[in-house]
């Protein structure tokens, strides 16, 4: 498990590395151009991908380490969130305590790892609004077996300049043949 949580953070500084030198380099062009205000919307809409990557991340990661605190983080004031049909929560009030009370994500007992292959990821960027959608393998770290299979199909905001969830819809992905 270090090992995966290495190969992230150096996946991110190497990211975020060459997203900082892309920016130095397309800064230093002269002139406003359209082609340059092309470039540096493109740049933006990748570093804003980048960032709404980080929120898929830091979930499965906050579920992961039983960390509450961390999860809310990552959710919008007035965030809607349907974790089954019929079970809707609105609000970072209602939503912490689905998270505590009906899914416990810090219930001690539980050892999973989430970990969503990055083929199972589908992310936009238009401006301040984005989507992601990702498939979750829960591991039971004691069998080292997926015990559960989840999927998100979330919608984000760029809010005082950070990605927030405002609308997540929770499922059970199918497998098709």
């Amino acid at each position: 498990m270090k090992r995966v949580r290495t190969l992230s953070t150096v996946r991110a500084l190497v990211v975020g590395a060459a997203i900082g030198a892309l920016v130095v380099a397309l800064s230093s062009c002269g002139g406003g151009s359209s082609e340059n205000s092309a470039s540096q919307q493109e740049l933006q809409r990748q570093a804003d991908l980048y960032q709404i990557d980080l929120v898929e991340r830091k979930w499965h990661e906050s579920i992961s380490r039983h960390d509450i605190k961390m999860m809310m983080s990552l959710w919008a004031p007035n965030a809607t969130f349907t974790a089954t049909p019929g079970m809707t929560m609105t609000g970072k009030k209602q939503i912490r305590h689905f998270w505590l009370k009906v899914a416990k994500v810090t219930d001690p007992s539980v050892h999973w790892v989430l970990d969503t292959p990055a083929y199972k990821i589908r992310e936009t960027a238009d401006g301040d609004r984005g989507t992601l959608y990702y498939e979750c393998d829960h591991i039971d770290l004691k069998t080292r077996k997926v015990v559960a299979v989840t999927a998100g199909d979330t919608q984000l905001q760029k809010i005082n300049g950070h990605w927030l969830i405002t609308n997540s819809v929770g499922s059970t992905p199918e497998l098709s043949s």
